[in-house]
Protein backbone atom coordinates (compact mmCIF):
# COMPACT_ATOMS: atom_id res chain seq x y z
CA UNK A 1 0.00 0.00 0.00
CA UNK A 2 1.21 3.53 -0.74
CA UNK A 3 0.66 5.52 2.46
CA UNK A 4 0.59 9.27 2.90
CA UNK A 5 1.91 10.33 6.34
CA UNK A 6 1.74 13.74 7.96
CA UNK A 7 4.33 14.25 10.69
CA UNK A 8 6.50 11.72 8.88
CA UNK A 9 9.81 13.23 10.02
CA UNK A 10 8.86 13.47 13.71
CA UNK A 11 9.85 11.29 16.63
CA UNK A 12 6.92 8.90 16.17
CA UNK A 13 6.41 9.50 12.45
CA UNK A 14 9.96 8.49 11.52
CA UNK A 15 9.45 5.20 13.35
CA UNK A 16 6.15 4.66 11.50
CA UNK A 17 7.91 5.31 8.19
CA UNK A 18 10.54 2.68 8.99
CA UNK A 19 7.90 0.20 10.17
CA UNK A 20 5.84 0.57 6.99
CA UNK A 21 8.79 0.39 4.60
CA UNK A 22 10.19 -2.59 6.50
CA UNK A 23 6.93 -4.49 6.01
CA UNK A 24 6.60 -3.82 2.28
CA UNK A 25 4.56 -0.61 2.13
CA UNK A 26 5.52 2.53 0.20
CA UNK A 27 5.50 5.88 1.95
CA UNK A 28 4.82 9.43 0.82
CA UNK A 29 5.74 11.75 3.66
CA UNK A 30 4.76 15.38 4.14
CA UNK A 31 7.88 17.54 4.55
CA UNK A 32 7.98 21.18 5.60
CA UNK A 33 11.61 21.71 4.56
CA UNK A 34 14.36 20.48 2.26
CA UNK A 35 16.05 18.91 5.30
CA UNK A 36 12.86 16.99 6.11
CA UNK A 37 12.54 15.86 2.51
CA UNK A 38 16.13 14.59 2.59
CA UNK A 39 15.49 12.64 5.82
CA UNK A 40 12.52 10.95 4.16
CA UNK A 41 14.55 10.12 1.06
CA UNK A 42 17.34 8.68 3.21
CA UNK A 43 14.73 6.48 4.91
CA UNK A 44 13.50 5.16 1.56
CA UNK A 45 10.32 7.24 1.37
CA UNK A 46 9.06 9.77 -1.15
CA UNK A 47 8.57 13.35 0.04
CA UNK A 48 5.91 15.94 -0.70
CA UNK A 49 6.61 19.51 0.34
CA UNK A 50 3.83 21.11 2.37
CA UNK A 51 2.41 21.36 5.88
CA UNK A 52 -0.76 20.67 7.83
CA UNK A 53 -1.65 24.35 7.40
CA UNK A 54 -1.30 24.02 3.61
CA UNK A 55 -4.56 22.20 2.95
CA UNK A 56 -3.89 21.88 -0.78
CA UNK A 57 -0.78 19.83 -0.02
CA UNK A 58 -2.92 17.47 2.07
CA UNK A 59 -5.32 17.00 -0.83
CA UNK A 60 -2.42 16.21 -3.15
CA UNK A 61 -1.07 13.66 -0.69
CA UNK A 62 -4.42 11.88 -0.52
CA UNK A 63 -4.69 11.83 -4.32
CA UNK A 64 -1.33 10.05 -4.56
CA UNK A 65 -1.95 7.43 -1.87
CA UNK A 66 -4.03 4.40 -0.92
CA UNK A 67 -4.17 5.18 2.78
CA UNK A 68 -3.41 8.03 5.20
CA UNK A 69 -1.84 8.29 8.66
CA UNK A 70 -2.19 11.69 10.32
CA UNK A 71 0.47 12.28 12.98
CA UNK A 72 1.33 15.96 12.60
CA UNK A 73 0.30 18.40 15.31
CA UNK A 74 1.50 21.94 16.00
CA UNK A 75 2.77 21.84 19.59
CA UNK A 76 2.16 25.49 20.43
CA UNK A 77 0.90 25.40 24.01
CA UNK A 78 0.71 29.20 24.11
CA UNK A 79 -2.22 28.83 21.68
CA UNK A 80 -3.34 25.26 22.20
CA UNK A 81 -6.90 25.98 21.05
CA UNK A 82 -5.51 27.41 17.82
CA UNK A 83 -3.34 24.33 17.28
CA UNK A 84 -6.38 22.13 17.85
CA UNK A 85 -8.43 24.11 15.33
CA UNK A 86 -5.70 23.68 12.70
CA UNK A 87 -5.55 19.95 13.46
CA UNK A 88 -9.32 19.65 13.01
CA UNK A 89 -9.16 21.51 9.69
CA UNK A 90 -6.39 19.20 8.47
CA UNK A 91 -8.35 16.08 9.42
CA UNK A 92 -11.49 17.36 7.74
CA UNK A 93 -9.49 18.08 4.59
CA UNK A 94 -8.02 14.57 4.57
CA UNK A 95 -11.40 12.97 5.30
CA UNK A 96 -13.25 14.90 2.63
CA UNK A 97 -10.62 13.93 0.07
CA UNK A 98 -11.01 10.25 1.07
CA UNK A 99 -14.82 10.23 1.28
CA UNK A 100 -16.45 7.33 -0.56
CA UNK A 101 -13.14 5.58 -1.28
CA UNK A 102 -13.15 3.02 1.57
CA UNK A 103 -9.47 3.81 2.02
CA UNK A 104 -8.02 3.89 5.57
CA UNK A 105 -7.51 7.09 7.54
CA UNK A 106 -5.72 6.73 10.89
CA UNK A 107 -5.77 9.84 13.08
CA UNK A 108 -4.05 10.52 16.38
CA UNK A 109 -5.47 11.45 19.78
CA UNK A 110 -4.58 10.77 23.42
CA UNK A 111 -5.71 8.73 26.41
CA UNK A 112 -5.50 11.38 29.13
CA UNK A 113 -8.75 12.09 30.93
CA UNK A 114 -10.80 9.22 29.50
CA UNK A 115 -12.07 7.92 32.84
CA UNK A 116 -12.11 8.76 36.54
CA UNK A 117 -11.23 6.22 39.25
CA UNK A 118 -10.51 3.35 36.86
CA UNK A 119 -8.38 2.59 33.81
CA UNK A 120 -9.75 4.11 30.62
CA UNK A 121 -10.73 1.70 27.86
CA UNK A 122 -11.29 1.85 24.13
CA UNK A 123 -15.04 2.06 24.79
CA UNK A 124 -14.70 5.38 26.66
CA UNK A 125 -15.43 8.57 24.74
CA UNK A 126 -13.49 11.79 25.45
CA UNK A 127 -15.36 14.55 27.27
CA UNK A 128 -16.43 17.50 25.13
CA UNK A 129 -14.45 19.87 27.33
CA UNK A 130 -11.15 18.92 25.68
CA UNK A 131 -10.19 21.39 22.92
CA UNK A 132 -8.53 18.76 20.75
CA UNK A 133 -11.21 17.31 18.45
CA UNK A 134 -9.06 15.00 16.31
CA UNK A 135 -10.89 11.85 17.36
CA UNK A 136 -14.40 13.14 16.70
CA UNK A 137 -13.30 14.77 13.44
CA UNK A 138 -11.62 11.64 12.14
CA UNK A 139 -14.26 9.13 13.18
CA UNK A 140 -17.02 11.26 11.66
CA UNK A 141 -15.84 10.01 8.26
CA UNK A 142 -16.52 6.37 9.18
CA UNK A 143 -20.09 6.93 7.99
CA UNK A 144 -18.91 8.58 4.78
CA UNK A 145 -17.12 5.73 3.12
CA UNK A 146 -13.77 6.08 4.88
CA UNK A 147 -12.17 3.32 6.98
CA UNK A 148 -11.44 5.90 9.66
CA UNK A 149 -9.92 4.89 13.00
CA UNK A 150 -8.11 6.62 15.83
CA UNK A 151 -5.02 5.75 17.84
CA UNK A 152 -5.04 7.24 21.31
CA UNK A 153 -1.42 7.60 22.39
CA UNK A 154 -0.03 7.55 25.90
CA UNK A 155 1.19 10.94 27.18
CA UNK A 156 4.68 9.43 27.24
CA UNK A 157 5.76 7.91 23.94
CA UNK A 158 9.34 7.16 24.90
CA UNK A 159 12.60 6.00 23.37
CA UNK A 160 15.89 7.46 22.17
CA UNK A 161 15.31 10.88 20.61
CA UNK A 162 12.22 11.64 22.69
CA UNK A 163 11.57 15.36 23.16
CA UNK A 164 8.09 15.07 24.65
CA UNK A 165 6.73 15.41 28.17
CA UNK A 166 9.35 13.40 30.09
CA UNK A 167 12.35 15.28 28.61
CA UNK A 168 10.52 18.53 29.43
CA UNK A 169 10.21 17.34 33.04
CA UNK A 170 13.93 16.59 33.05
CA UNK A 171 14.78 20.04 31.65
CA UNK A 172 12.57 21.73 34.21
CA UNK A 173 14.10 19.70 37.05
CA UNK A 174 17.51 20.93 35.93
CA UNK A 175 16.25 24.51 35.87
CA UNK A 176 14.32 24.43 39.15
CA UNK A 177 16.74 22.22 41.08
CA UNK A 178 13.99 19.78 42.05
CA UNK A 179 11.80 17.11 40.49
CA UNK A 180 8.20 17.91 41.42
CA UNK A 181 5.20 15.64 41.76
CA UNK A 182 1.68 16.42 42.95
CA UNK A 183 0.49 15.41 46.42
CA UNK A 184 1.50 11.84 47.21
CA UNK A 185 2.56 11.27 43.60
CA UNK A 186 0.35 8.23 43.16
CA UNK A 187 -1.42 9.66 40.12
CA UNK A 188 -0.46 7.67 37.03
CA UNK A 189 0.60 8.16 33.43
CA UNK A 190 0.41 5.49 30.73
CA UNK A 191 3.42 4.98 28.49
CA UNK A 192 4.42 3.24 25.26
CA UNK A 193 7.70 2.86 23.37
CA UNK A 194 7.83 4.59 19.97
CA UNK A 195 8.63 1.32 18.16
CA UNK A 196 5.60 -0.40 19.69
CA UNK A 197 3.52 2.64 18.74
CA UNK A 198 4.80 2.48 15.17
CA UNK A 199 3.74 -1.13 14.85
CA UNK A 200 0.30 -0.22 16.17
CA UNK A 201 -0.13 2.42 13.46
CA UNK A 202 0.71 -0.16 10.81
CA UNK A 203 -1.77 -2.66 12.21
CA UNK A 204 -4.51 -0.03 12.42
CA UNK A 205 -3.82 0.91 8.80
CA UNK A 206 -3.95 -2.71 7.66
CA UNK A 207 -6.60 -4.19 9.93
CA UNK A 208 -8.44 -1.37 11.69
CA UNK A 209 -12.20 -1.11 11.29
CA UNK A 210 -14.21 2.00 10.45
CA UNK A 211 -14.90 3.76 13.73
CA UNK A 212 -12.23 1.76 15.59
CA UNK A 213 -10.56 3.22 18.68
CA UNK A 214 -7.14 1.80 19.57
CA UNK A 215 -4.87 2.48 22.53
CA UNK A 216 -1.12 2.96 22.25
CA UNK A 217 -0.56 1.86 25.85
CA UNK A 218 2.07 -0.56 27.18
CA UNK A 219 2.53 0.67 30.77
CA UNK A 220 -1.04 1.11 32.04
CA UNK A 221 -0.04 3.58 34.74
CA UNK A 222 3.38 4.70 35.97
CA UNK A 223 3.15 6.68 39.24
CA UNK A 224 4.39 10.23 38.74
CA UNK A 225 6.36 10.04 41.98
CA UNK A 226 8.37 7.14 40.51
CA UNK A 227 9.25 9.32 37.51
CA UNK A 228 10.21 12.23 39.75
CA UNK A 229 12.42 10.06 41.93
CA UNK A 230 14.28 8.60 38.94
CA UNK A 231 14.76 12.08 37.47
CA UNK A 232 15.93 13.39 40.83
CA UNK A 233 18.39 10.54 41.31
CA UNK A 234 19.96 10.96 37.87
CA UNK A 235 20.18 14.76 38.19
CA UNK A 236 21.15 14.73 41.90
CA UNK A 237 18.22 16.93 42.86
CA UNK A 238 15.43 16.16 45.37
CA UNK A 239 12.07 14.76 44.35
CA UNK A 240 9.58 17.02 46.10
CA UNK A 241 5.82 16.99 46.67
CA UNK A 242 3.96 20.15 45.69
CA UNK A 243 0.31 21.12 45.41
CA UNK A 244 -1.41 20.93 42.02
CA UNK A 245 -1.50 24.74 41.94
CA UNK A 246 2.22 25.03 42.67
CA UNK A 247 3.13 22.46 40.01
CA UNK A 248 0.92 24.20 37.43
CA UNK A 249 2.57 27.50 38.36
CA UNK A 250 6.05 26.01 37.99
CA UNK A 251 5.50 23.94 34.86
CA UNK A 252 2.59 25.59 33.05
CA UNK A 253 0.71 23.28 30.69
CA UNK A 254 2.95 20.34 31.55
CA UNK A 255 2.19 20.85 35.23
CA UNK A 256 -1.55 20.66 34.56
CA UNK A 257 -1.08 17.36 32.73
CA UNK A 258 1.27 16.07 35.43
CA UNK A 259 -1.49 16.34 38.02
CA UNK A 260 -3.87 14.05 36.13
CA UNK A 261 -4.47 10.44 37.16
CA UNK A 262 -5.17 8.61 33.91
CA UNK A 263 -4.35 4.90 33.98
CA UNK A 264 -5.42 3.27 30.76
CA UNK A 265 -5.78 -0.22 29.28
CA UNK A 266 -5.00 -1.51 25.79
CA UNK A 267 -6.60 -4.92 26.33
CA UNK A 268 -9.20 -4.50 23.59
CA UNK A 269 -6.62 -3.09 21.17
CA UNK A 270 -4.41 -6.11 21.69
CA UNK A 271 -7.32 -8.48 21.14
CA UNK A 272 -8.66 -6.70 18.07
CA UNK A 273 -5.43 -5.98 16.22
CA UNK A 274 -3.10 -8.66 17.57
CA UNK A 275 -0.79 -5.94 18.85
CA UNK A 276 1.45 -6.80 21.79
CA UNK A 277 4.10 -4.38 23.13
CA UNK A 278 7.59 -5.90 23.19
CA UNK A 279 9.89 -2.95 23.94
CA UNK A 280 11.16 -1.79 27.34
CA UNK A 281 8.78 0.12 29.60
CA UNK A 282 9.10 3.78 30.56
CA UNK A 283 10.86 3.16 33.89
CA UNK A 284 13.45 0.83 32.33
CA UNK A 285 13.99 3.29 29.49
CA UNK A 286 14.67 6.12 31.94
CA UNK A 287 17.01 3.98 34.01
CA UNK A 288 19.25 3.43 30.96
CA UNK A 289 20.37 7.02 31.44
CA UNK A 290 20.27 8.21 27.83
CA UNK A 291 17.46 10.64 28.65
CA UNK A 292 19.89 12.59 30.82
CA UNK A 293 22.73 12.90 28.32
CA UNK A 294 21.36 15.81 26.29
CA UNK A 295 18.91 18.61 26.88
CA UNK A 296 15.70 18.26 24.86
CA UNK A 297 14.40 21.26 22.88
CA UNK A 298 11.48 23.00 24.55
CA UNK A 299 8.11 22.95 22.81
Amino acid sequence: MRVFITGATGFIGSAVVSELIGTGHKVLGLARSDAGAKRLADAGADAMRGSVEDLDSLKRGVAESEGVIHLAFIHDFTDFAGSCAKDKAAIETLGNALAGSNRPLVVTSGVLGLAQGRPGTEEDVPADVFPRKSEAAGLSFASRGVRASVIRLSPSVHGDGDHGFVPQLINLARTKGLAAYVGDGKNRWPGVHRLDAARLYRLALEKGTAGGRYHGVADEGVPIRDLAEIIGRHLHVPAVSRSAEEVAGMLGFIGQVLAMDSPCSSKLTQERLGWHPTQVGLIADLEKGTYFETKAPLY
